[in-house]
């Protein structure tokens, strides 16, 4: 009975978006219909500013927050973290530089792991594309250091770099940043806003359904 109700209120849906799209010439694309875009695009705060607030927004996530001065001590704080974290062995995407990766670890570089091997490993290293200020969010990309989807979904743990001049204060600023890679290469961008959490009808937070249970970003600069 249940899949029959679900079905029938599908089915309604449906017919109200095709009696809606009913006068859309079959040709006619997305592009084609000018949409009003007065929303704001740019946020004019200065960069210490937006960096404090992006470090605020991943504390109020329950996800651990670290600054670092320079580029020079990443590779330091992520073996401290790992250390801090037990992680013995963790993946990494082919293009993380060198000295940012941790000594006294067990380091793979994900050259197309299966699922089943990145669940073997303890956690993984990425940088990101962009960091979104207002909301707190990392932008992944899919590709060069942000990594492939499937290394920062897998692992229970998620290391991610962030240098100060990719930080944003806004989500259109962050989705500019990106826009070549999604238009000309179709790669999945990722957002991610803490650690992966859920809560159930009892309101019981649960951490690691739909990815890492525990994220720690470093802000670099």
């Amino acid at each position: 009975m249940a899949g029959a109700i679900v079905s029938a209120a599908r089915d309604e849906i449906l017919g109200r978006i095709r009696a809606a799209l009913r006068d859309v010439p079959a040709t006619e694309t997305a592009t084609d219909v000018p949409v009003a875009r007065a929303y704001r695009h740019t946020d004019e705060r200065p960069r210490d500013e937006l960096v404090e607030l992006l470090c605020a927004r991943i504390d109020d996530y329950h996800a651990d927050v670290r600054r670092l001065p320079g580029d020079a001590d990443v590779g330091r704080a992520v073996a401290d973290a790992c250390t801090d974290m037990g992680l013995a062995r963790v993946a990494v995407p082919p293009q993380l530089p060198r000295h940012w990766r941790p000594d006294g670890v067990d380091v793979v570089e994900d050259r197309d792991l299966s699922a089943r091997q990145l669940d073997e490993l303890d956690g993984a290293i990425t940088g990101c594309a962009a960091a979104i200020a207002e909301t707190g969010t990392l932008v992944l990309d899919g590709q060069a250091m942000s990594g492939r989807r499937l290394l920062t979904l897998v692992p229970d743990h998620h290391i991610c770099v962030v240098c100060a001049d990719q930080v944003v204060g806004q989500v259109p600023e962050a989705i500019a940043a990106v826009a070549t890679p999604v238009g000309e290469r179709g790669v999945p961008i990722t957002l991610v806003s803490g650690a992966s959490a859920t809560s159930d009808i009892e309101l019981e937070r649960v951490e690691g359904v739909h990815g890492p249970r525990h994220l720690l970003v470093l802000v670099v600069g």
